[in-house]
């Protein structure tokens, strides 16, 4: 007879508390999976844990692909400071320093950001609702503890709850 390492050992009161834990993390990784793959993951908390600085939050979802959250540490600079730190990169519209075109080379080719498409900075502290920043990203400096949001599209928030 076969036995599962770490379960030969043991009573059957310990073996179908063991198989419980390992039914409910593949419950719950197979929730995750399913709801990237349908896009049916709504509002997903933005505060990366732990952060010890500025969380990032990037929404690609209007170019396909998801919301992805990094951690500037320390004290940031500027919002663009934040979203490099974040391990995010970006690019300027070309002949309009200051203005983002492109985080991780999306839109790719850079659609040099007409008023119905360009990437939105955004701010806001946890738990609260989203700010349209009135400043560029660039002028911008994002409080320790706070989060960073960027969303590409019309100007509409990042969804993701800050």
């Amino acid at each position: 007879m076969k036995t599962v390492t770490g379960l030969a050992a043991t009573g059957p009161s310990r073996r179908r508390k063991l198989a419980v834990r390992a039914m409910a993390r593949l419950a719950a990784a197979l929730a995750v999976v399913l709801g990237a793959a349908t896009g049916l993951l709504v509002a997903p908390q933005a505060q990366a844990s732990g952060c010890a600085g500025v969380t990032v939050v990037v929404d690609f979802a209007s170019l396909g692909g998801g919301v992805r959250t990094g951690c500037a540490e320390g004290t940031p600079a500027s919002g663009l400071d934040a979203l490099r730190a974040a391990g995010f990169s970006y690019a300027f519209v070309p002949r309009q320093p200051g203005f983002v075109c492109q985080i991780n080379a999306l839109p790719n080719p850079c659609n040099r950001a007409p008023v119905t498409a360009y990437w939105s900075y955004w701010h806001a502290q946890p738990g609260g609702s989203w700010a349209y920043s009135d400043t560029g990203a660039g002028g911008h400096v994002p409080p320790v503890g706070s989060v960073a949001g960027w969303a590409f599209g019309g100007g509409v928030a990042p969804g993701a709850n800050p």
